[in-house]
């Protein structure tokens, strides 16, 4: 991506929406970098394939989104394990979309992870509204109650544990329960 089109417009306010039928998919290298990415993420991310591809892929990570959340899916990725999470996205003109993403390490023939797969359907905004944005909001403020992003990530991994601890479940379990 040129410096140009590296530069992001405002937020519109305005949620970009694909149906209960599709699926977004993108592949990235270990680097988080997309290889692929099909139709749909191109329209609904609003994105070319030149565009993408090669682009970190947090080119769509949405200012609202905790920190947090995203440390859990680059642990357990990492770690060789799949991830569900609900995330909220930021197309390239300053539109949003929530989805309910599904995480995956791309293995070589020997067992070895070289990239991720994600695939996206919709989100439940039931969920979304009611349980999965009062959670964001409440670990985006311990995130933002600190000066160094290190720090607020840490205050916002211990108020998510307190969260699963209190409900009595992993994160998984959580996760699986809405």
């Amino acid at each position: 991506m040129s410096e140009a089109s590296n530069q992001r417009p405002p937020l519109t306010g305005r949620e970009r929406q694909f149906s209960d039928d599709e699926l977004i998919v993108t592949k990235t290298d270990k680097g988080g970098r997309i290889t692929y990415a099909n139709r749909t993420f191109l329209r609904v991310a609003h994105m070319t394939e030149a565009e993408a591809l090669g682009t970190p892929h947090n080119c769509i990570r949405h200012p609202d989104m905790p920190r947090v959340v995203f440390k859990l899916l680059w642990d357990q990725i990492g770690a060789g394990k799949e991830i569900f999470a609900y995330v909220l996205n930021r197309a390239r003109n300053g539109d949003h979309y929530w989805v309910f993403a599904h995480v995956t390490p791309s293995r070589d023939m020997g067992g070895n992870i070289i990239g991720y797969h994600s695939n996206r359907r919709t989100a439940d905004r039931r969920i979304v509204s009611e349980i999965i944005t009062p959670v964001y909001k409440a670990l985006l403020d311990e995130e933002a109650k600190h000066s160094r992003i290190r720090e607020g990530m840490a205050a916002s991994e211990a108020l998510l544990g307190k969260v699963l601890r209190e409900r009595g479940q992993s994160y998984d379990q959580f996760i699986f329960s809405l």
